[in-house]
């Protein structure tokens, strides 16, 4: 199966890489150390007290609540499985959305539905994906009686606005956390989910369903950096360079004729003005840079860009009018 997705392809690593929305301002330099300094020679603890309990003091929760993956899209899979053993056989996700909700659910043969009201499963994610954009209807998602995961592998790469949804509400939902994005090191595969306050046995289910030791040395001392102060103090700065970084990625896309769609995180959507995309891209990435095609997320004619240092943008903005040809 086709798996779409930014970063690396065929062709190698890109020199500018907007395709991935990785923290530009990355790798966190103490996370990488962490990572680099992990023991690999043994085995994590299987039951990953020490790590579950960080994360549950981290987010104010008691430690059964942390489900460990060993990604989110591990995640995606296992809890969709989980949803399908009980008999499950519809659910929704917004217009659009990562193709791994949707590629869960076709291996387990559940339906997409228009309406949350008649799914079993419902995926949110806000700051959205692609556009980077507040999840509309959340509250009301919260009220449904089926299970309802939120996204929130780019919160921590919020650069304006806030989550529009009380604690409260935020209970009664699964929140699933991928802090490589943020850290900027997606090639440690590490996550975890904050289960609802009242699902306890649904957590020994989804436990039960899981490989042993779904998360590696690696993937565990990314996760233990991830509840340090220093590490959170690395990533609030890098905010605010990247804040600066993104008004100047708008501006320069402005310049070149695209149209920009607003949004929150660090990564946004624009409507180059080209007649063949696919070839616009194609002569992009042989000069080593490399955009999102955004058709996969439902949004054709658009690109998804991460925010990238100057030089970066420099480089886009001196490769696109030798493409010209190409254009409308």
């Amino acid at each position: 199966m086709n798996r779409l997705h930014g970063g690396p392809d065929a062709l190698g690593v890109p020199r500018w890489d907007f395709s991935t929305n990785a923290n530009a301002c990355g790798p966190c330099p103490q996370a990488l150390a962490a990572v680099r300094q992990a023991d690999a020679a043994r085995y994590p603890d299987p039951a990953y007290t020490a790590l579950r309990e960080r994360l549950g003091l981290r987010h104010g929760v008691a430690p059964w609540r942390v489900v460990l993956a060993a990604s989110a899209s591990e995640f995606i899979a296992r809890i969709t499985a989980w949803v399908a053993r009980q008999g499950a056989g519809r659910f929704w996700q917004p217009a659009q959305a990562y193709g791994d909700y949707a590629r869960a659910a076709r291996a387990w043969g559940l339906a997409p539905v228009a309406e949350p009201a008649r799914a079993q499963l419902l995926w949110a994610c806000d700051p959205s994906s692609p556009q980077g954009a507040a999840q509309p209807g959340l509250d009301a998602l919260a009220t449904n009686q089926g299970v309802v995961v939120l996204d929130r592998a780019y919160e921590p790469l919020r650069l304006q606005g806030a989550l529009r949804l009380a604690p409260p509400a935020l209970d009664r939902l699964w929140q699933l956390w991928s802090p490589n994005k943020a850290l900027g090191l997606t090639g440690v595969r590490a996550a975890y989910a904050i289960a609802p306050r009242d699902a306890e046995a649904a957590v020994r289910e989804l436990d039960a369903l899981a490989a042993s030791w779904p998360v590696g040395a690696h993937g565990v001392a990314l996760l233990e950096a991830w509840c340090e102060p220093a590490v959170q103090d690395w990533l609030a700065g890098s905010l605010q360079t990247l804040r600066t970084w993104k008004a100047r990625q708008l501006a320069l896309c402005a310049s070149l004729g695209w149209a920009c769609l607003p949004g929150d995180a660090n990564f946004f959507c624009a409507r180059p003005a080209v007649h063949d995309m696919a070839e616009a891209l194609a002569r992009l990435r042989g000069q080593g840079i490399k955009l999102r095609d955004a058709a996969s997320f439902g949004l054709a004619g658009q690109v998804r860009l991460a925010t990238l240092p100057p030089a970066a943008q420099d480089a886009l903005a001196e490769a696109w009018p030798q493409i010209q040809e190409v254009r409308v």
